[in-house]
């Protein structure tokens, strides 16, 4: 392990050290690309070539000035290309570079050849990883280790996402849980419901996602970020679309095919998408639990193993009808369904004095099956030619799961006799969510530079959870609900919420500031068996949640960002269902009725040079903290018992770094830094646990172009030892690495790859509070090798097109894009 850390931290160096010497002997190319009516030539293409042989070297983008530089260039002879759809290429040169330069070049005039653009074929490829202040953005197919992944596995991966001890819960800043939504809309779903739908989610279906790290009011409110996973929706005229199929192989197989497809007219644009998985998968989890009573030390040491059978149907159907140049209406179905079965063991090893007591053996064989369907209308329209917009949704989503397990408790003692008769038990859960939302957005600008933002939205959840656990009764085929241990839950939520948001440029500043209002109201009603009044909670609150955003550009390399945020994460539906769910005879998962929502605060300061390096401050501070275990033990009776509370507070002090280095013109690298002072305060109520720790968390992804068909990726993640409430976390890293091949005059690829090469991702964690002392290795099947097939079909052309300021266009520019 020292070795491989000592590897990883060697390549860093090299990494800093090469940055640095890029820094200080590098050339530059700047200039400028004027239209023949000496108006700037915003977004046209600068390429970089060597003049001997035209080989590429670098390439960027003319800003809204006209202007562009090429960093990071070695002395030589070159060549300028530059290129913008609608008007004729010009090339401009040789110029020769010195070692250190920086060479202003004469202005470029490109003149345009027609007024009616034609169809043009898209030949750039965005970088696997973007980068802008308060966002990064994963280009997904662009990516060799993506294919074949779900959503889930490739957020676990990114850079600037977080994750929670056991690798479920995952944020963007701070350590509460961040806002995920899909092409911009919520989920409305939390915790297990949430996260096996992002596992269900095939990479082949996404585009992109964005880590957004600094939000507006306009989104709901925050404090962890918000992870956008934008879907593929086909840009291109006529019919087309890509066919995906592909293989895996970790202990298990894996399977998995699909098709993505768009026809698109003038004024209608049908898409769909369809995948299928099929695979296996493993997961153990070792648990050391210590208890010290009476003078007697007893160790409850659990060996848990567990496969799981999935097979997976993610489907989507929309389509977008123009009504006019200026206005669309659209539809979208989509759903993800799936049917898993587990087979379980559970090995529990007692001692008393370090003397083996008895062992338990817990067998069971679960079904699970789940449905997430969503159904949405939604319009955009720009209402006059000042650019007064207004963009609504109405969308309802269903989420439905059954599970039925039956378990087999076998006691022995230690020469393997049994000291009684087995216990059967039944353990039935089924559980439906239903989510009506509305919104409507309002864009009004006031001038060239400024505008006025304001929308309202109404969310109505509703969830109904029912647990029939109990002993199959003797002698006959009979389970018999326990009355102590089953119940059902009802519980009704209604999120009421507003906004307002004003977005000014004033001289060299980018100013963004905003107000939303959410006002809470729900009820939890918990019935035991044949009971029909059962015990109630409810709650109503409303808060107020400022947020603003100042940029100043200081130069052309140097751009200044300060960000506020304040944002609340609500209690996940599980969290708050007061049932206990069985493990074993001495461990249970409960939830807790009185949960209360978490509140965080969040101050960022960055800094952009050249638009590649970013450099952030942040500081975060969570109240009223509970998205982390907390354990409750009974040394009497063993029993522990896993639970959420509102623990305390947490404060988090941190600088992240980003920079993207092209070591050479095949190989370009990225480098994400995240370091971070966490620490984790207790509410009296809750014990005097005070404690802090280190977080340092670094990302890296390597790119080779190979050829002009085949590249190649490797990409490592390493995370030191850190606090994640009570748990002590043990230092993690992992490596991946994929080659890709492209096929068939590029409209096929092959790619092949390998995620967690040295088979070390895994979660070791070690929990000392109040009277517990509990150590765990919780390891999920992820050395898996793969190889995927995609084939584009269909028309390679892009239709122009009359650009539509729609309130989600707004909401993109705004947000960087």
């Amino acid at each position: 392990m020292r070795v491989l850390f000592g590897s990883i931290f060697f390549a860093f160096l090299i990494g800093v050290c090469s940055i640095s010497l890029a820094q200080t002997k590098s050339s530059a190319i700047q200039g400028k690309v004027l239209m023949d009516t000496n108006s700037p030539a915003e977004a046209a293409t600068v390429v970089l070539m060597q003049y001997a042989d035209s080989t590429i070297i670098s390439s960027g983008l003319v800003d809204k000035l006209g202007k562009y530089q090429l960093s990071n260039l070695k002395s030589g002879n070159y060549l300028l290309l530059v290129t913008q759809i609608g008007s004729n290429k010009v090339y401009s040169g040789p110029y020769t570079l010195s070692a250190g330069q920086t060479f202003i070049a004469p202005n470029i005039i490109l003149k345009q050849v027609s007024t009616q653009l034609k169809d043009v074929t898209i030949v750039a490829r965005k970088p696997y990883i973007e980068v802008k202040p308060g966002k990064i953005i994963l280009n997904v197919q662009n990516s060799v280790l993506a294919d074949g992944n779900s959503a889930y596995d490739i957020l676990r991966q990114s850079p600037g996402v977080h994750l929670g001890n056991d690798k479920e819960s995952l944020s963007v800043i701070g350590r509460q849980p961040a806002l995920i939504t899909i092409d911009g809309r919520p989920t409305n779903l939390t915790g297990d419901d949430l996260n096996n739908m992002l596992r269900g989610m095939q990479s082949s279906t996404v585009d992109q996602i964005e880590v957004i790290s600094s939000t507006s009011a306009r989104y709901d409110a925050s404090g962890g970020g918000i992870i956008n996973i934008v879907l593929k929706k086909g840009k291109n005229v006529g019919t087309n679309g890509t066919f995906t199929a592909g293989a895996g192989m970790g202990k298990y197989a894996k399977g998995r095919a699909g098709i993505v497809f768009n026809n698109r007219t003038a004024n209608l644009n049908i898409f769909g998408s369809y995948t299928y998985d099929d695979g296996k998968t493993h997961r153990s989890i070792n648990t050391n639990r210590n208890i010290k009573y009476n003078d007697t030390l007893s160790n409850y040491n659990v060996a848990y193993n567990n496969i799981q059978k999935t097979q997976n149907h993610n489907f989507r159907f929309g389509a977008d009808y123009a009504l006019s140049s200026k206005q669309t209406i659209g539809f979208l179905v989509s759903g993800i369904v799936k049917k898993d079965a587990f087979v379980k063991n559970n090995d529990l090893k007692i001692s008393n004095q370090n003397k083996l007591d008895s062992l338990i053996t817990a067998q069971s064989d679960l079904t699970r099956s789940s449905s997430f369907l969503n159904y949405n209308i939604n319009y955009n329209g720009v209402l006059d030619k000042s650019g007064r917009s207004i963009a609504a949704d109405v969308n309802y989503s269903t989420y439905v799961r059954h599970s039925d397990e039956f378990i087999t408790n076998t006691f022995y003692l230690p020469n393997g006799d049994t000291y009684r008769d087995d216990m059967m038990l039944e353990n039935i859960s089924p559980s439906s969510i239903h989510i009506w939302t509305s919104k409507i957005d309002f864009i009004n600008p006031l001038s060239k530079t400024a505008r006025f933002e304001v929308g309202a939205k109404y969310n109505h959840a509703k969830s109904d959870n029912t647990l029939l656990f109990g002993p199959k009764l003797p002698g006959i085929n009979i389970y018999q609900a326990d009355p102590n241990f089953s119940n059902r839950f009802l519980y009704t939520e209604v999120v009421s919420s507003g906004y307002v948001n004003y977005i000014n440029k004033i001289g060299k500043w980018d100013i963004t500031a905003g107000l939303r209002a959410e006002n809470t109201a729900s009820r939890g009603s918990s019935f035991a068996l044949n009971q029909n009044n059962g015990v109630t909670n409810s709650n109503n609150y409303f808060n107020l949640f400022p947020q603003a955003q100042a940029s100043y550009t200081y130069n052309d390399k140097n751009v200044y960002t300060v960000s506020y945020n304040s944002g609340i994460h609500r209690p996940d539906y599980q969290d708050i269902n007061p049932f206990l769910y069985y493990t074993d005879p001495y461990d249970y998962r409960s939830g807790n009725p009185n949960l209360k929502p978490e509140f965080t605060t969040t101050i960022q300061l960055s800094h952009t040079y050249n638009s590649e390096f970013i450099t952030s401050l942040y500081y975060s501070q969570t109240d009223d903290a509970y998205d982390f275990p907390v354990y409750r033990q009974n040394d009497t009776t063993k029993v522990n018992i896993t639970e959420r509370k509102n623990f305390g507070r947490i404060f988090s002090y941190g600088i992240s770094f980003y920079a993207p280095v092209q070591f050479t013109s095949w190989w370009s690298a990225n480098f994400n830094l995240d370091a971070s002072y966490l620490r984790y305060k207790a509410y009296a109520a809750n014990g005097n646990f005070n404690k802090a720790s280190q977080d340092i968390i670094f990302n890296s992804t390597q790119t080779f172009v190979l050829s002009s068909t085949i590249s190649a990726e490797i990409s490592g993640r390493y995370e030191s030892p850190t606090l994640y409430g009570v748990n002590q976390l043990k230092q993690s890293y992992t490596v991946n690495a994929g080659i890709s091949k492209q096929l068939f005059n590029k409209r096929g690829s092959i790619k092949i790859n390998l995620n967690d090469v040295f088979n070390t991702d895994r979660d070791l964690n070690h929990a000392a509070y109040q009277n517990v002392d509990l150590s765990e290795i919780n390891k999920k099947e992820t050395r898996v090798w793969r190889i995927g097939f995609s084939y584009r079909f269909g028309k390679a052309t892009v239709k122009s097109a009359t650009k539509h300021n729609t309130g989600s266009d707004d909401e993109q520019r705004r947000t960087g894009n």
